[in-house]
């Protein structure tokens, strides 16, 4: 058999390599948010590492209703406010209409409020203004949610925004880049077809993990 190509072992791995290269990052009051489901558990490394605040920044895909999988945009929450990042290219392409984007929109948002409440168990959403904050998600392959995520943040006014990966496709990185201070990426491969070719293991994240860790982070 053939040894793996893959990078990562699994998210913990991919966490634990990330946090090293933020070391430089480390600072009073940092905040590290991670993306549910995977980006949570690559998160948790982060901010044991550098003695950040741990929490949640939760996103969901508006996929095209025909193909789910596709994003036409995003939503994400950061506290009350809910923001929406719309992919014009996707949805001209396919010459998708406002109401149809309403609809899924609305589900999505239905989704993201269950979440959020059962990812928080009634714990307050981290106080972001004038801090360091440092965005975690397990990879990123268009990056629609991770700009939904990062207008919710923006709007709480961080000192300083930072993306951190373990891997992306470049030209989403260059992106994302334009959106934030600083971008840590470890593996960007030009042929990227899906996050998961970064890891041996990437089985699904699910939920009770997510709250496991959200929960020794503040335990």
């Amino acid at each position: 058999m053939s040894a793996s190509t893959a990078p990562f072992a699994d998210r913990t791995e991919a966490g634990r390599a990330l946090a090293a290269a933020l070391a430089g990052h480390a600072a009073p009051e940092l905040v590290v948010l991670g993306l549910p489901r995977g980006g949570v558990v690559v998160a948790a490394e982060v901010a044991r590492a550098l003695a950040g605040t741990l929490d949640v920044v939760v996103v969901r895909k508006v996929g095209v209703p025909w193909q789910p999988e596709l994003a036409m945009g995003a939503i994400a929450a950061v506290d009350e406010e809910i923001e929406t990042v719309r992919d014009e290219h996707v949805l001209g392409r396919l010459q998708l209409g406002e109401d149809a984007f309403d609809r899924a929109r609305a589900r999505e948002t239905a989704e993201l409020h269950r979440r959020e409440a059962a990812y928080r168990q009634g714990r307050p959403p981290t106080r972001l203004a004038g801090r360091p904050v440092v965005v975690v998600d397990d990879g990123l392959a268009t990056g629609s949610t991770m700009r939904a995520a990062l207008a919710a943040v923006r709007r709480q006014a961080p000192a300083r925004l930072t993306v951190a990966v373990p891997v992306a496709a470049p030209t989403v990185c260059a992106r994302i880049a334009a959106e934030v201070d600083d971008v840590v990426c470890l593996w960007a491969p030009p042929d990227l077809v899906a996050v998961g070719q970064a890891y041996d293991d990437f089985r699904a994240t699910t939920d009770e993990e997510v709250r496991e860790a959200l929960a020794a982070a503040t335990g």
